[in-house]
C-alpha cells in the first residue's frame, strides 16, 4: 500500500514521471555517441537494430535485478500471462524500435522530434476510444496543441523540409503508433501483472527478436572498448528504470492524462544533446520550448472545465 501511494498521489507520481522522461530523453545523446564509439555506419540499419537489441537485453537483466531487490511478493512465473507479455514486447520493443531506428536515419532532427511526440497524441486519442472514463476534454486537447508548439519551437533552426519518405517520416510515425498501442495495451490488459515483471519480460522477449533480425542483416562489426561498454550499460539502465517507473504510474492512472508528460522527452533530449554532443548548444529556442511545454502541462491540470481532471486509479 505504501508503494502504491507513489504511483497514485500527484505530488509523488509527477516527479516520478519527470525522472522517467529525463532518462528517456538522455537516450538521444547516448545513442548518437554510441554510434560513433561502436563505429556503426549511418546506412547499416540492421546494425542499429542489433545494437538496440543488445541495449534492451541488458535492460531486461537490470529489471531482473530490480525484481530481486524491490518486488517483495513472490512471483509465480507459471501463472504469468505470457501471451500478453509477448504481444506487449512485440509492440513496445520490437516493432517500435525497428521502425524508429530506420526512420531516424532517414529523417531530419526536427521531424524526428515532432513525429516521435505524435505518440503522445495517439495515446490520448486511442485511450479515449478504449477507456470510457478517459475521454477527451478541452484541457487535454489544449495541452497537446500547446505541447506540440513547444516541440516545434525547440527545434526551429534544424533541417526541416516538407518532403515525405516512407522509410523516414513514415517509419517514425509507425514507431509512434506501435508505441502508443503498447502503452494502451499495457493499461488495458496489464493491471493484474506487476509493472516490474511486465517490464522485464517485454525487454527480454522484444530484445531477442531485435538481436536475431539485426544479426541476419547487419553488414558491419561493432567496435568494442571500455567507453562503449559503459555507455551501453547506461543505455540499458535508463530503459529499464524509465519503463519500470512509467508502467508503475500507468497502472494506476489514466493513460490519456499522464501521457501528456511524454512531451518532455524531446525537450530533455535537446537539452542533454546540447550538453554532451560536440557542435550542439543550448539555445533560446530550447528554453522557450521548455516553457511552452510546461504551460501545456499546467493547462492540462486546470480544473476549469465541466470534465475535471481525475487522478484516481481505475
Amino acid at each position: 500500500m505504501k508503494t502504491k501511494r507513489f504511483f497514485t498521489e500527484k505530488k509523488f507520481y509527477i516527479p516520478i514521471i519527470l525522472i522517467a522522461m529525463f532518462l528517456w530523453g538522455s537516450a538521444f545523446p547516448a545513442l548518437k555517441i554510441s554510434y560513433d564509439i561502436f563505429k556503426i555506419p549511418q546506412e547499416d540499419y540492421f546494425a542499429k537494430i542489433y545494437f538496440a537489441g543488445l541495449r534492451f537485453f541488458i535492460s531486461g537483466l537490470f529489471v531482473i535485478l530490480y525484481i530481486k531487490l524491490f518486488v517483495k511478493e513472490k512471483v509465480d512465473y507459471k501463472k504469468l500471462n505470457y501471451k500478453f507479455l509477448t504481444i506487449l514486447a512485440l509492440f513496445q520493443i520490437t516493432l517500435q524500435y525497428i521502425f524508429y531506428y530506420i526512420g531516424v536515419g532517414n529523417t531530419s532532427g526536427m521531424k524526428s522530434a515532432i513525429l516521435q511526440s505524435s505518440a503522445t497524441f495517439l495515446i490520448v486519442l486511442i485511450s479515449a476510444m478504449v477507456f470510457k472514463d478517459d475521454k477527451l476534454n478541452r484541457n487535454k486537447v489544449a495541452a497537446i496543441v500547446i505541447g506540440f508548439i513547444g516541440i516545434i519551437v525547440t527545434n526551429i533552426g534544424s533541417n526541416f523540409d516538407f518532403n515525405f519518405k516512407l522509410t523516414g517520416e513514415g517509419f517514425l510515425f509507425l514507431a509512434a503508433f506501435f508505441s502508443s498501442i503498447g502503452h494502451v495495451y499495457m493499461k488495458a490488459k496489464g493491471n493484474s501483472t506487476n509493472a516490474v515483471v511486465a517490464t522485464c519480460f517485454q525487454m527480454i522477449i522484444g530484445s531477442i527478436f531485435l538481436i536475431l533480425l539485426g544479426k541476419i542483416g547487419m553488414k558491419s562489426t561493432l567496435v568494442w572498448n571500455f567507453e562503449g561498454v559503459v555507455l551501453l550499460l547506461y543505455s540499458g539502465f535508463l530503459s529499464a528504470t524509465a519503463f519500470t517507473l512509467w508502467y508503475g504510474v500507468l497502472k494506476y492512472n489514466k493513460a490519456g492524462e499522464v501521457s501528456i508528460y511524454m512531451l518532455f522527452i524531446p525537450i530533455f533530449g535537446a537539452i542533454l544533446s546540447a550538453v554532451f554532443i560536440p557542435g550542439e548548444s543550448f539555445t533560446l529556442n530550447i528554453f522557450l520550448g521548455l516553457i511552452i511545454v510546461v504551460t501545456g502541462i499546467i493547462v492540462l491540470n486546470l480544473k476549469n472545465s465541466s470534465e475535471l481532471v481525475n487522478y484516481k486509479s481505475y
